[in-house]
């Protein structure tokens, strides 16, 4: 078990021991620099993935905006901390990243504005973690050096989700021992707008003055709106599997699976969904987590749960591992993954609910008075 603060400087972390400068050893970064060189997809210039070739009202990135506000004055002061466990698996594929400041961690020059620039995800590694670092490792870069960043947030991010699907699929068909999956949720905060992207069963809960706001939504084949597109791709549904082989309906890689990827498409999709929303002072906190954390946790009892921590102690890296020590009490059975980020250097304020009105009856009936008259002519006697 381990846990680490995500400060200024940027966080990783692949459930693993070792202790490389905040950064796990990568003993395959070889092949994956030869995927990116010969996809160009290391260079400054990024290629734009096939499908983000389009005219902006032909993108959709619904719902896009929740909860929006226009005040001006509320500036988020970003802090962060996550934590990871084995949990009862034999291996750790789960992974996960923070990055409080991508200006100064990743040498962004086209940043304009007022407010931070922070970058979180959580990664569900299956099949071996393979694909899990390389999201992690490659995605913010991907995201960040996009040349419609940050114009264009929402489709920087997709076209980064695709292009790192198709440079694993191309890492894998060099070195078939990398083959795998993950899921992959992201949160981006760039002054006051939180950008989340989700492409599988991870999940981001936004507190708002106590009050959860799912910002993501799990992909699972069963859910009407994947099943459709699962089938219209030429896939089916077994027993809740994708294809029989799959429980979720959106990952990254998995490309040696038979049947669900091709380069046109498939029934698997690692196209992200998107959520965006305008931070205000009302928003207390964001919490990212795998599905092992959902499996037990309800999205208003993390928050409860969260809220309560962070007002005893203000820290996000305590929180985050009271998080996963209370999954593994509720008997959670997977690896488990928390990110936690704050919004304000102050704990989340206490909530005093109004106390109602009692009303009192404004008159008494005519038998009530008797009554009465007969009582106090008992206490004069």
């Amino acid at each position: 078990m381990e846990g680490s603060k995500g400060s200024s400087s940027n966080m990783e972390n692949d459930g693993s021991n070792d202790n490389n400068g905040g950064r796990p050893p990568n003993p395959l970064a070889g092949a994956y620099r030869q995927c990116f060189s010969n996809s160009k997809v290391g260079n400054k210039t990024l290629i734009r993935h096939p499908s983000l070739v389009k005219t902006p009202s032909d993108v959709s990135f619904g719902p896009p905006v929740i909860g929006e506000r226009y005040e001006t004055e509320f500036i988020p002061i970003v802090r962060s901390g996550a934590w990871t466990d084995i949990g009862f698996r034999p291996n750790m594929e789960d992974a996960y990243i923070c990055v409080d400041d991508f200006v100064n961690d990743y040498g962004i020059k086209n940043f304009f504005g007022k407010g931070p620039g922070a970058f979180y995800g959580v990664f569900d590694g299956h099949g071996g973690k393979h694909a899990a670092d390389f999201a992690r490792n490659n995605l913010p870069r991907l995201i960040l050096e996009d040349e419609d960043f940050p114009k264009e947030i929402e489709r920087a991010v997709v076209s980064a989700f695709l292009q790192a699907d198709s440079a694993f699929a191309e890492a894998c068909s060099t070195d078939t021992a990398l083959a795998s999956g993950t899921t992959a949720l992201t949160a981006l905060v760039y002054g006051r707008s939180l950008v989340v992207a989700n492409a599988g069963d991870c999940r981001a809960v936004l507190c708002r003055r106590g009050k959860a706001v799912e910002m993501s939504r799990d992909h699972k084949p069963i859910c009407i709106k994947e099943r459709t597109r699962i089938e219209a791709s030429g896939g089916y549904i077994d027993d809740g599997y994708l294809n029989g082989q799959l429980n979720v309906a959106r990952a990254l890689g998995d490309w040696h699976m038979e049947g669900l990827k091709h380069q046109n498409g498939g029934p698997l999709s690692a196209e992200p969904e998107l959520m965006r929303t305008r931070l205000t002072e009302e928003d207390e906190f964001l919490i990212m987590g795998c599905d092992g954390i959902w499996d037990v946790f309800r999205s208003q009892n993390a928050v409860d749960f969260a809220r309560r921590k962070l007002q005893e102690h203000n820290d996000p890296i305590r929180c985050s591992k009271e998080l996963v020590d209370e999954a593994l009490k509720r008997k959670s059975g997977d690896n488990l993954a928390v990110v936690v980020v704050c919004f304000d250097s102050n704990p989340p304020p206490n909530l005093v609910a109004p106390r109602p009105r009692l009303q009192l009856a404004r008159s008494i009936s005519a038998e009530g008075l008797r009554e009465l008259q007969g009582f106090l002519d008992c206490m004069g006697d």
